[in-house]
């Protein structure tokens, strides 16, 4: 820096005259990391340092200051910018900020956008009165939900969707359940000035199925049964994902009881979950002459009556 308060900003930042705007960012992030005073405590010439190349990159990354600066030279300051200008000084209230990257990031957007010392994207208060308190950080990422059939779920697909303009593949793996999120990096909402941009977190949810119920890291159905199938037992063959299988329903099941079927369920980390089959009794409808008299018979039949201990409770 000269006696007279000219600064070569393009010295400062290590730039070639004439740089476009993507090298003097990089050269300004580069250097301010360096020179930051989080990282040089208690150095006086490092903060000094830090705030000439901050200085630099203001001038230099907004549109009009830096035509003034190449177009003027070492009276760019004179030339439509008062002493509330980069050249008063540059005072940083470093303790408003979190962490270094929060710094970095607000600086960037902020200059960025073309703002300046006490105007709206600006600082308040110029350069000689300090930051103002930082708008919180932005959150960047975004919420969207996908509708899939449970055969999708189970099996795992592809979808394409639409996220701010960009066609996203997204790949859904086999097993998901309702309620899952999935997260997408880098595929949230994109924050122009710094560049920087958040995730995606997708929410699955499942279409409903004509005979399989997902129930925690359960997969069910209902498995109707004829009496006669209820009362003597047998093996039978049931449905499954996978195709059919046979089980062994107990002679005498009743209505309501369950088969269970290991490892023929929903896919989980560590292999599949069980298969529960609950046994609903299928009554005939219309039932031919033929059935008919079978089930007189076996009501004529002296048998235990299932009601009676009822009666034998019923008193209060």
């Amino acid at each position: 820096m000269s006696s007279g308060g000219y600064r070569d900003y393009w010295k400062v930042l290590g730039l070639e005259r004439g740089a476009d705007g993507d090298a003097v960012k990089k050269a300004f992030r580069k250097l301010a990391r360096q020179h930051h005073p989080d990282v040089n405590p208690g150095d006086k010439a490092a903060e000094a340092r830090f705030k000439e190349i901050s200085e630099a990159y203001e001038v230099l990354s907004d549109p009009e200051k830096r035509r003034r600066y190449e177009q003027f030279g070492q009276y760019w300051n004179q030339a439509g910018v008062g002493s509330g200008g980069p050249g008063a000084g540059f005072d940083v209230d470093f303790g408003r900020y979190g962490n270094f990257d929060d710094f970095i990031n607000d600086l960037l957007g902020r200059f960025g956008a073309g703002g300046t010392p006490g105007t709206p994207g600006g600082f308040p208060g110029g350069f000689g009165g300090g930051f103002g308190a930082p708008p919180p950080a932005a959150n960047l990422d975004a919420e969207a939900s996908i509708k899939i059939s449970l055969a999708e779920a189970f099996r795992g697909c592809e979808r394409t969707l639409q996220v701010n303009q960009e066609r996203v593949q997204v790949r859904i793996p086999g097993g998901v359940k309702p309620g899952s999120r999935l997260r997408l990096k880098g595929k949230g909402n994109l924050q122009p000035s710094s560049g920087r941009r958040g995730d995606l977190y997708l929410t699955i949810n499942l279409d409903s199925h004509p005979l399989w119920k997902l129930d925690g890291d359960v997969l069910r159905a209902e498995l109707p049964l004829s009496p006669a199938e209820a009362v003597l037992g047998g093996d039978v063959k049931v449905p499954t994902p996978d195709g059919e299988a046979v089980v062994t329903v107990p002679a005498g099941i009743s209505s309501g009881r369950s088969l269970r079927l290991r490892g023929k369920g929903w896919p989980l980390k560590a292999g599949r979950g069980d298969l529960l089959l609950t046994v609903q009794l299928q009554l005939p409808n219309q039932p031919s002459e033929a059935e008919r008299q079978i089930y007189q018979q076996l009501r004529d039949l002296p048998s235990d009556n299932p009601r009676d201990s009822l009666f034998q409770n019923s008193r209060l």
